[in-house]
């Protein structure tokens, strides 16, 4: 168990290194970008960037690898988010010899009006590849699809996560486990020991993590 904990630690830190060093995640708390929503955020987050940077890549999809390995043993099937976690999925999937498919987020409008691409057995035990968790809401859907067409959904792995309490609390109430690379908490703190915010940007970073919605944080 020490072990696997020492282990998990360091997948955090080069995941989020890596994700840094190619600005898959940006942070500008003095700068703040807005979401679609209107909140005011001070992290910008765009992980199809690991698909462009070759040695990046290779971490992320060996570690999601490695993650299922040890989280989902009994894995049978890897079903990707459409559309940023298709390849992802694809990528895992290869590596571990798996079967993939990937989940739309509707139903086709033509053919046979699949929701679900790829062959999915009932009773088949299916692992999520998402690449980022927010409020969750998108990958709980993609679930529900899942379960509905009879899978036994083990679990979501993501490359990243902001560890939001509503994303938290959909999790749970959906009975939904999500094991993600790295998490919000490692990536400041990663950022702040190599330079890219200034220390005291810390606690006005964990407190937007806390609640989006307070914009205390940005007058700190």
């Amino acid at each position: 168990m020490e072990n696997n904990n020492q282990r998990i630690t360091e997948i955090k830190k080069l995941i989020a290194n890596d994700l840094l060093s190619i600005g898959a995640v940006f942070l500008r708390p003095d700068e703040p970008f807005t979401w679609a929503s209107g909140i005011k955020s001070p992290i910008y987050c765009d992980n199809r960037l690991t698909l462009t940077a070759p040695l990046i890549r290779t971490d992320v999809e060996s570690c999601l690898a490695e993650t299922v390995r040890r989280e989902f043993p009994d894995a049978e099937v890897l079903m990707g988010t459409s559309t940023a976690g298709i390849a992802h999925a694809a990528i895992t999937a290869h590596i571990m010899g798996l079967p993939m498919g990937y989940v739309r987020s509707g139903n086709k409008d033509h053919g046979r009006n699949n929701r679900i691409e790829g062959k999915l057995e009932a009773g088949q035990k299916v692992v999520v590849v998402e690449d980022l968790i927010s409020t969750a809401g998108s990958a709980i859907d993609v679930v529900e699809a899942l379960r509905e067409a009879g899978a036994v959904v083990l679990g979501i792995v993501s490359i990243f996560t902001y560890g939001m309490k509503k994303g938290l609390d959909r999790l749970k109430e959906a009975n939904v486990r999500n094991v993600s690379l790295s998490d919000f908490d490692t990536i400041v703190s990663e950022a702040a020991q190599t330079g890219c915010i200034k220390p005291d940007d810390v606690e006005r970073l964990i407190a937007f993590r806390n609640d989006p919605s307070d914009e205390s944080w940005i007058k700190q």
